[in-house]
């Protein structure tokens, strides 16, 4: 101890020193002269080192300097040595740690339920900290609440507690509030005691852990809680434990809801409508990756996408060139396109509405069908109001969700066409046995009038004088004989459309021409023509001018008599579509999928405010035996666009 009080003099020889004598012990083994060496390193003491000699005599110069060389080197040994039995024992606990949060990870992601893996997330944080009680808050976003989904040590319905709100008032919303950990030592000498909210497990917590749940991006996803009826319970090394479990606890968290949406958005998908499911998916996206607003956009031509639904305020049916766009990258590289500041990018079409809702980033992903990468049959955009760096599970998520929205709409296309063949099929069935009663009725009826006839010449034959001396007789009986001929031609005209139609070529120009004539819209309906050079197609000629009547005739009286009629022919690869468009008060959105059902009821001021059924239902029966379709577009407010494609005949 002197010599390492007295560092200043290197060392201590006892025979320059008055007051050091030799330990009695050491005297009896026979040392005579003693010399002391202080150990230090980076001036902090480390032990000492003492040499001996049996004859009582000074050390030498070659014994100092070997001395003074060898002391330095046990020094730094020895410091060395303490060094490496603390790394050691590091080592050693961080590998034990790594035990148990890789034992962790393998208990909490062997959960497939939300609730079941918040409970075990929850138990592997006490375990880790030898804890008892606690709870997880679950962030819901929506509502601005932290809501307690899993606790421990307590009995009570989870249904009872109150959420409680990321601010101030409370330990686990400063938590949330401040997005960083908490560790308070001892809650009764703590000012954090005022806005301590007790756990419902009836005794006095002293000490407290909070660790906040954040994703890569630092969005808040929920809060673990550990508590201990004993004071200084928790160490910073527990803090770190619950931190790297937190962590791990939010991939097991990102997992589960996407598998739980996976589940919602397969339950439905064969039950609701396709732009219902479309919606699923988007507030699920948005939810999942803490985007603002999102848009699915299918292809309706080879370069055209088509806004199916969005929760951004546009409007289904809006048009996307793919050619330059985002949109048009992502389907061409069949993978997810990243927009790091949208109000940057030349490529971003929607700048002011961008601007509008304060949009920063974006994501699009094309939808690619299962085993068909290269058949992509639209995209998926997702916008964020903040600077986002989007991760590759991200990409992988939003890949997911856009593969379903893919396989719902094959799946959508598989049914219409599923149910278009079943109702073609029982409208030929049905129309064949319905022809076949017509042909007989009128066979019948021709028969029947055909006798009125025959007694007519009979008559005039027999009866000629008397039918000269009476004029009002004999024009009376030529009306007779005139109106059984009229009758005769007017069913079989009637019934002509009730029998299977003759495909045959019919000129599209001439049958429009025709059913315009026949509709006469008269001189307050203007009519915009762009017809230019329809290839024929292949239908039945009188059909398909009552097809085109009807819709005339109901555009004109949508219109009320005064308005503008646009028919527009566009010519493709294998159909031709011929598109009528009024200025009328349009139709109600929810009445639009039914409009081609027999004897549909529209509400007065819609289209032509009364029953519109027959004559469209007519319209749609005859298209679909042709081999086409027809489809309508409205705005109420707008006006109607219904459009026919019909097969093209080939040369």
């Amino acid at each position: 101890m002197s010599a390492i009080r007295q560092r200043h003099k290197h060392r201590l020889i006892s025979d320059e020193e008055i007051d050091l004598d030799l330990h009695p012990v050491r005297q009896q083994t026979g040392a005579r002269s003693l010399i002391c060496y202080p150990l230090f390193v980076d001036h902090k003491p480390v032990g000492a080192f003492y040499f001996y000699l049996y004859n009582a005599r000074n050390f030498d110069e070659i014994e100092l300097l070997i001395l003074n060389n060898f002391v330095q080197q046990s020094a730094l040994a020895i410091h060395r040595g303490r060094q490496v039995s603390e790394l050691n024992g590091i080592l050693a606990r961080k590998v034990r740690e790594m035990e148990k949060l890789n034992w962790a990870s393998h208990l909490i992601n062997s959960r497939t339920k939300l609730d079941e893996t918040l409970q075990e997330i929850l138990t592997i944080g006490l375990d880790l900290t030898a804890g008892q009680y606690g709870s997880l808050e679950l962030y819901d976003k929506k509502n601005n609440l932290l809501c307690t989904r899993a606790l421990a040590g307590s009995e009570a319905s989870l249904n009872r507690l109150v959420p409680l709100s990321p601010d101030k008032a409370s330990v686990t919303g400063w938590v949330a509030l401040n997005r960083q950990s908490l560790l308070i030592k001892d809650l009764n000498i703590s000012s954090w005691r005022a806005i301590y909210h007790p756990l419902p497990v009836g005794k006095p917590m002293r000490s407290e852990l909070a660790v906040p749940l954040l994703t890569r991006e630092g969005d808040l996803v929920g809060v673990i809680n550990i508590e201990s009826p004993q004071p200084y319970a928790f160490s910073n090394i527990d803090q770190q434990l619950l931190e790297t479990l937190a962590n791990q606890a939010v991939i097991a968290i990102e997992e589960v809801r996407l598998l739980d949406a996976l589940q919602e958005i397969v339950a439905v998908l064969l039950n609701a409508p396709i732009d219902k499911l479309f919606e699923l998916i988007i507030e699920r996206a948005c939810e999942l990756l803490n985007m603002s607003a999102g848009a699915i956009w299918t292809l309706s031509e080879p370069n055209t996408l088509v806004l199916r639904r969005s929760n951004d305020g546009r409007r289904a049916g809006r048009k996307l060139v793919l050619k330059g766009s985002l949109a048009g990258q992502a389907i061409q590289f069949r993978q997810p396109i990243t927009i790091d500041d949208v109000r940057l990018d030349p490529n971003f079409r929607p700048k002011k509405l961008a601007a509008k809702k304060g949009w920063v980033s974006a994501i699009v992903a094309p939808l690619l069908l299962p085993r068909d990468e290269h058949s992509a049959v639209g995209s998926f955009s997702l916008y964020a109001t903040r600077l986002r760096d989007f991760s590759d599970w991200d990409k992988k998520l939003l890949t997911c969700l856009a593969n379903h929205a893919a396989v719902a709409i094959r799946d959508a296309e598989q049914r219409t066409q599923l149910k278009q063949a079943q109702e073609r099929q029982v409208l030929a069935e049905t129309f064949a046995a319905v022809g076949d009663v017509a042909a007989n009725l009128v066979h019948q009826l021709n028969n029947k009038f055909g006798a009125i006839s025959v007694r007519v010449q009979g008559i005039e034959e027999k009866c000629e004088a008397v039918l000269d001396s009476s004029p009002y007789l004999a024009e009376n009986l030529a009306e007779i004989a005139q109106s059984s001929w009229q009758a005769v031609d007017l069913v079989r005209d009637s019934m002509a459309h009730l029998g299977l139609p003759r495909l045959q070529p019919v000129d599209l120009g001439d049958c429009i021409d025709l059913a315009l004539k026949r509709a006469a819209p008269g001189a307050g309906i203007e009519i915009q023509r762009h017809l230019n050079h329809l290839p024929r197609v292949m239908a039945g000629e009188r059909q398909l001018e009552m097809v085109f009547y009807n819709l005339f005739d109901n555009a004109v009286k949508a219109m009320g008599g005064t308005g503008v009629l646009t028919i527009t022919g566009q010519v493709g690869p294998d159909e031709v579509s011929v598109t009528v468009t009024d200025t009328g008060p349009g139709i109600p959105e929810p009445l639009q999928g039914r409009i081609f059902e027999f004897a549909t009821t529209l509400p007065r001021g819609s289209q032509t405010g009364g029953r519109l059924g027959f004559g469209l239902w007519w319209v749609k029966t005859f298209v679909d035996r042709f081999g086409g379709r027809v489809t309508v577009q409205s705005k109420e407010g707008q006006g109607s666009a219904f459009t026919v494609w019909l097969p093209v005949k080939k040369e």
